[in-house]
């Protein structure tokens, strides 16, 4: 079962997270995952190929940003957690979150009511909705950053979209953000040119849903032109050592990036990773 649509990653994505919760030494339990994932994510992992290789990759990332949320929620009182293009994410049902925090999930209609069908009345930890709208529309994106007026401190989450967008596109959300004056913060993982131009070459022909775009040389410099400062960076490769999730490399490959440049050994730090970034005071440039 090819995915068809970019909707149909997210049954894949929960694959990948029942994969990680049912190793005898899980980074995170995801009650709701292989459910959500069903048969079709589960056809979907397998026809891809690389499913535990997926997986690995997968579980990092979300332990990652696991951590940023509960870090940023706790040490800066946010009061309102906005989860763009959400998918099937379960953070609601298993973080443990401030009853008080509002958590919206913006997607489109038919994979919030998927999700809705199949967790039911499940409590969640936190103030929880689920809000229909396509982030890529300007009208819809704006009706969305509507429904959050009224919020002190907002923590936006991007989880596995922004690859999927043009420049343009991302430039467009970044600057619509940032003219809120509550939207105080925004977690994202980036890809970067060369594990861009991997994914197209790699994964593309499998995908055939879906398109790789956004893989900025300097994602630093293009967010802080358009009002987005970044706090931390952390790099998907440093992270699956220190989860114990990482691929084996060959001796030959690190013997080679040890005597590589300064420049190329932090390029290859930021291939991919978690970027955590804080709304600057300055106004956004009109450069994209």
């Amino acid at each position: 079962m090819p995915i068809k649509t970019l909707s149909d990653t997210a049954r894949w994505m929960a694959y990948a997270r029942a994969m990680e919760t049912e190793r005898p030494d899980a980074l995170f339990q995801d009650a709701f995952a292989r459910r959500l994932a069903g048969a079709e994510g589960e056809a979907i992992a397998r026809e891809i190929g690389a499913a535990e290789m997926t997986a690995r990759g997968i579980a990092v990332r979300t332990s990652v940003l696991d951590e940023l949320i509960l870090q940023t929620v706790s040490g800066h009182d946010v009061d309102l957690i906005l989860n763009i293009a959400a998918g099937l994410d379960t953070r609601p049902w298993r973080l443990a979150l401030p009853s008080t925090v509002r958590w919206v999930d913006v997607d489109l209609p038919e994979v919030l009511e998927y999700k809705a069908g199949v967790i039911g009345s499940e409590r969640t930890a936190c103030q929880y909705e689920s809000l229909q709208g396509d982030i890529v529309d300007p009208k819809s994106r704006a009706q969305v950053l509507a429904h959050c007026a009224g919020a002190r401190r907002v923590l936006v989450i991007t989880e596995g979209l922004l690859v999927y967008l043009t420049p343009a596109q991302v430039s467009a959300l970044a600057r619509d953000l940032h003219g809120q004056s509550s939207f105080m913060w925004w977690l994202t993982d980036l890809t970067g040119p060369r594990a861009l131009e991997m994914l197209r070459r790699v994964w593309g022909p499998r995908l055939r849903g879906a398109e790789f775009r956004f893989g900025p040389a300097d994602s630093v410099d293009f967010f802080s032109r358009l009002g987005w400062r970044e706090l931390s960076f952390r790099s998907s490769q440093e992270e699956a050592r220190r989860l114990r999730r990482a691929t084996p490399t060959p001796l030959l490959s690190r013997i080679m990036l040890m005597l590589s440049s300064a420049s190329f050994r932090e390029e290859f730090r930021r291939l991919s990773g978690v970027a955590l970034l804080a709304r600057d005071t300055a106004v956004a440039s009109d450069d994209t």
